[in-house]
């Protein structure tokens, strides 16, 4: 965040052969197509350089202005999960028993979600993501963050990507609303909570719903 903006040359660009490209686009896809959700954990400890490397690649994501409006915050003490996991169920039942619309919880039927989320205190690892609702400057000046959801969201996506890559699961949880996570974490109100991202290793014999994507050809469309 800079007044004067400084360039440099890409020196870090690689160009590939069009054939290592291919193979390289098309490996990458079929090792995203595994990743799945997964709402069942297991205990087992996963290593904190790991997750510090995954959310090293998610601070690599572009954001409007190169604001960065993200903040993540780890947790693995059971004492806060156990906190989180009381506070986001309060939302959740009140979710699922008076605010959700019946064509909602139709379209949530399949998946078996319910408002009891004891994954929330299984993970060894929940990742509570912040959008930063302003920056500050080193003189103490703040400056608006242009484009901050979307930033957020890439930079979440990032997250996930990597947490795969890495040979670990991840489960998107957003109870709302989420200003608990601010009193439990102990987070300015100048952060809005964003998501609430659990990772680990999936339980023993962990099960997940017979879904599949869209065709290339439903999501995508090519002019020229």
């Amino acid at each position: 965040m800079n007044d004067k903006l400084v360039l440099i040359d890409h020196e870090q660009y690689r160009e590939y052969p069009i054939e290592e490209m291919r193979i390289r686009a098309q490996s990458f896809y079929k090792d995203m197509s595994r990743r799945r959700t997964v709402r069942d954990f297991s205990s087992r400890p996963v290593a904190r350089d790991i997750i510090e490397n995954c959310i090293r690649t998610a601070g690599t994501a572009v954001s409007g202005a190169n604001m960065q409006p993200w903040q993540f915050v780890v947790v693995q003490n059971q004492e806060i999960k156990q906190k989180i996991r009381v506070a986001a169920e309060k939302e959740e039942r009140a979710f699922y028993e008076e605010k959700a619309p019946q064509e909602w919880l139709d379209a949530l039927a399949p998946l078996g979600t319910d408002s009891n989320k004891p994954f929330l205190e299984t993970a060894p690892y929940l990742i509570a993501i912040f959008q930063e609702r302003f920056g500050v400057l080193p003189d103490g000046r703040k400056v608006k963050h242009y484009y901050a959801v979307e930033s957020v969201g890439i930079a979440t996506g990032l997250l996930i990507a990597a947490i795969h890559h890495a040979g670990l699961v991840c489960l998107t949880h957003t109870p709302n609303p989420m200003g608990f996570l601010n009193d439990i974490l102990e987070r300015p109100r100048s952060e809005r909570p964003f998501l609430l991202l659990v990772v680990g290793y999936p339980a023993d014999n962990v099960q997940v719903p017979d879904i599949s994507k869209k065709d290339l050809c439903d999501i995508a469309t090519f002019l020229g």
